[in-house]
């Protein structure tokens, strides 16, 4: 008889207690803390994490469905989001940087059909249709924390497969020691690629090998049991729970596997802020912020930061003598 003994930062999947929220989208909570924004150029601040505007007119959309059994390994120790919080509140500044309002500006964009490609040091570069990979592909539910450098945070239930089973897909050869990995660029439908140029467009990001096959990498193409809305990052993008959200690439097209470790976005435009590592840490804060609390966003409740999100049994040992 095979007992499992809970880590400790599990509690009982029955004492989730916003679970009702997602089994029935008819019920939206709609407690959302107005938290104190003092303006410097109009910013709120980190931490700061509220609906705002968007708390009285949006509503998550009804998309098709997009079911797949839940992973009994990965849970929380707090209460999930309501997909109106995870999917009315998030950062895209592909579209805009108004955090309420990505769910309205990204809505006319065209997430199909898409090509992805993988190129690099692979047996054999190709392309593939997103909803053909898919197929390959068994799908799984997560509980995952979401946690922004910002310091807001969501729980939600992600629906996906491991990053490990796409690399295995992809069959890179031995010189392969980092994945990068590549956004959209279109310009004509991503109003803030349009508008901000100083940014380098497309968004780029990377890990390395050891991190990609980590059992907790974990690409998404769907959430709340719907497919992946697009302000959340349609039709794919990937989740990585132990790291500060910039990490968690958004709308993937390509897949490319490297030697040496890749350039990312937010690092080449503020260096001295976003390194590539980007594992979550309290001691460890921001030149402009203390990270050793984070906000959830729709109750608003500050708590306490943990080191790696609190997924360090998993992950530690990637970082860590």
């Amino acid at each position: 008889m095979l007992i499992k003994i809970p880590k400790g930062w599990e509690i009982p999947e029955r004492e989730v207690t916003l679970e009702d929220v997602y089994l029935n989208r008819r019920k939206f909570l709609t407690r959302a803390t107005a938290a104190a924004a003092a303006g410097i150029g109009g910013l709120i601040l980190p931490g700061a994490a509220t609906l705002r505007g968007a708390r009285e007119e949006y509503q998550p959309l009804n998309l098709p469905p997009l079911t797949a059994p839940r992973n009994p390994e990965y849970k929380v120790d707090r209460p999930l989001s309501s997909e109106r919080a995870a999917t009315g509140y998030n950062n895209y500044y592909e579209f805009t940087e108004a955090k309420d309002q990505v769910w309205k500006v990204a809505e006319p964009f065209k997430p199909r059909p898409w090509e992805i490609e993988f190129k690099g040091h692979v047996e054999k570069p190709r392309k593939i249709d997103v909803d053909e990979l898919i197929k390959q592909m068994s799908l799984e539910e997560r509980l995952y924390r979401h946690r922004c450098v910002e310091r807001w945070v969501v729980i939600v239930p992600w629906v996906g497969f491991p990053m490990k089973k796409l690399v295995e897909w992809a069959k890179p050869t031995s010189q392969a020691r980092y994945v990068r990995m590549v956004s959209f660029f279109r310009p004509a439908q991503a109003e803030g690629q349009r508008k901000g140029t100083w940014y380098p467009w497309p968004y780029y990001e990377g890990l390395t090998m050891a991190e990609a096959t980590n059992e907790l990498a974990f690409m998404v193409v769907g959430m709340y049991g719907k497919i992946l809305p697009n302000q959340n990052g349609a039709p794919i993008r990937v989740h990585l729970p132990w790291k500060y959200g910039y990490k968690s690439i958004k709308a993937i097209t390509k897949f490319e596997f490297v030697e040496k470790q890749p350039p990312t976005f937010w690092h080449d435009v503020v260096p001295a802020e976003y390194d590539f590592q980007a594992n979550i840490n309290p001691n460890k804060p921001h030149p402009r912020w203390s990270q050793a609390t984070e906000r959830i966003v729709e109750i608003g409740e500050t708590v306490p930061t943990r080191l790696y999100n609190g997924y360090g049994k998993y992950v530690a040992q990637l970082y860590e003598p």
